[in-house]
């Protein structure tokens, strides 16, 4: 069943396979929906993302990061992180949209290199970080999770400063969390045309 656009919703229905996955993220189209609920598919006009050079950076921060409160790691714990951000409380959410057939899925792109997970620690243990997808220049950041105040958001800044990879990270969904750090809208033409499929190279 298909929809008019207006508000970023395209599609309802089909699977979670790795294959449609990778398909509609190359596309700049994720799924975002209800728990027991019928997949929904969007491509929000305008996007939120986040270019690396336009990161904002706060002097607590760059105090953490002299201090080195945490410990980064990248693809360390992938399916670990995957399921923390799923029981993350979330304000206005009474479930979440990290479903086993989303998890096993994720796991098989984590194989061949396409899902990536950042992560923070301290004295061992996981305290914080986020996951996504790597698609092309285009990083498509998919959810994060803090057992520790500034976790997720040090391993996210850590990633934003250190990485040369990626042109643009693709936030989806407005946050004044993200939005604090330098994130911001841009049209979804514009967003289209650093994914591979719309010709970036």
């Amino acid at each position: 069943m298909w929809y008019h656009p207006p508000q970023g919703l395209i599609a309802a229905g089909g699977d979670l396979s790795p294959e449609r996955l990778w398909l509609a993220y190359s596309h700049g189209i994720f799924p975002w929906y209800n728990p027991d609920e019928e997949i929904l598919w969007w491509c929000p006009d305008p996007r939120f993302v986040l270019f690396p050079g336009d990161v904002k950076i706060s002097k607590s921060m760059r105090k953490i990061f002299r201090d080195e409160v945490f410990i980064f790691t990248e693809n360390q714990c992938f399916e670990q992180v995957m399921r923390s951000c799923a029981e993350a409380p979330r304000s206005g959410q009474d479930g979440t949209w990290i479903s086993e057939e989303l998890i096993d899925s994720f796991k098989i792109l984590h194989d061949i290199g396409i899902a990536k997970s950042f992560e923070a620690w301290r004295d061992g243990e996981l305290v914080g970080g986020f996951y996504g997808l790597a698609i092309g220049k285009v990083f498509c950041g998919e959810s994060m999770f803090s057992k520790e105040s500034n976790a997720s958001k040090a391993v996210f800044l850590n990633f934003v400063a250190k990485q040369r990879e990626f042109e643009i990270i693709d936030c989806q969904i407005h946050s004044q969390h993200l939005e604090s750090l330098g994130a911001g809208m841009i049209s979804k033409q514009a967003f289209l045309s650093y994914l591979p499929a719309y010709g970036s190279a």
